[in-house]
């Protein structure tokens, strides 16, 4: 990793000078900025935004990266980071990282440019390798919705595992037995996690995962529907659905009742993170609670935390999920 001192080097200036440069101060010269500023893009250097803070005393801003704000899911994350922000009287900067290594790592790298003096980083693309990097460059970085064991202390996530087999139980306890998963596409632990959460449970009864009951899709409407298209062309038995999340259930429960399939008097569904519009559904959607909106403002306040150097007595936290039972699921029929 580059330093001050590798930059001063390559553009054969001193560390003051390329100080100055980094602070924008009027006291460089247009000669000076043009060789530290071409020595900092070879090497690839990017200053600590915590310690220009402190030369500045400016940092008045703290970011977050998530994978789409206009998502419902990450707006209440952005909501709750947003929330302490206000409360410390700070200007809060957004980054969608759209779960591409790429975009995360622009998003990450830009906000700390911005001198953010604290990150949440909601990021499912990039290595724990590229991310521990990051938080030894950044000290006010959390991470959200993902658990590094060798950062210890900056994590906030959920056991994504026990709330799908929480869901799966829920109907397993209803009667049901013919239970279908429809789960993300998209290659991130979450997915795996829920996925096997699902076949926990059903082990745990005693009834072996069928393949065949399981469909993949963009984990939103659109892919829900079309999960839901492809179990109903199989013509095998379902009396009920696990979804990977809220969005997938409401696109799965369209193509029930377009398909004459009442829910939940003939198809139970369960979703996954209680967003706004699950309570708005017709039927009501019985869902797993996600509480993202704490957790958000749990992460920015440990990184609020972290970047003022207080570090004696910081945990990470996995959350517990919970069954919010309303009306989309009903004891299976004999």
């Amino acid at each position: 990793m580059s330093t001050i001192k590798d930059v001063a080097r390559l553009a054969k200036v001193s560390v003051a000078t390329v100080s100055r440069v980094m602070n924008d101060s009027p006291k460089a010269s247009a000669a000076s900025r043009k060789v530290v500023l071409q020595a900092m893009a070879e090497l690839g250097y990017t200053p600590n935004a915590n310690a220009r803070a402190l030369v500045n005393r400016t940092c008045d801003t703290m970011g977050v990266v998530v994978n789409d704000v206009a998502d419902p899911f990450f707006g209440a994350l952005v909501k709750g980071v947003c929330t302490v922000a206000v409360e410390q009287g700070l200007h809060l900067l957004v980054g969608n990282g759209f779960h591409n290594a790429e975009q995360e790592r622009g998003a990450i790298e830009l906000l700390i440019g911005k001198r953010c003096e604290a990150l949440v980083v909601h990021s499912k693309a990039l290595s724990d390798e590229e991310l521990i990097d990051y938080a030894l460059r950044v000290p006010g970085m959390v991470l959200i919705n993902r658990d590094i064991p060798a950062l210890k202390g900056r994590c906030i996530s959920l056991d994504n595992r026990l709330g799908a087999a929480t869901a799966t139980r829920h109907l397993l306890g209803l009667g049901h037995r013919h239970i279908a998963f429809i789960g993300s596409d998209h290659a991130i632990e979450d997915a795996s996690s829920r996925l096997q959460g699902y076949r926990d449970a059903l082990a745990e009864a005693g009834a072996a995962a069928d393949a065949e009951r399981v469909e993949c899709g963009t984990p939103n409407e659109e892919g829900g529907e079309h999960a839901m298209l492809n179990l109903l062309a199989k013509g095998l038995p379902i009396t009920a659905v696990v979804a990977y999340n809220d969005a997938m259930a409401a696109g799965a429960i369209s193509v029930l009742a377009d398909n004459g399939l009442k829910v939940p008097e003939e198809v139970s569904v369960v979703g996954f993170d209680d967003i706004i519009y699950a309570r708005y559904l017709r039927p009501k959607l019985s869902t797993i609670r996600y509480p993202i909106e704490l957790m958000a403002s749990q992460a920015a306040k440990l990184a609020l935390q972290l970047a003022a150097g207080e570090t004696q007595t910081l945990q990470s936290r996995i959350y517990a999920p919970t069954l919010i039972n309303r009306h989309s699921a009903a004891p299976a029929r004999d």
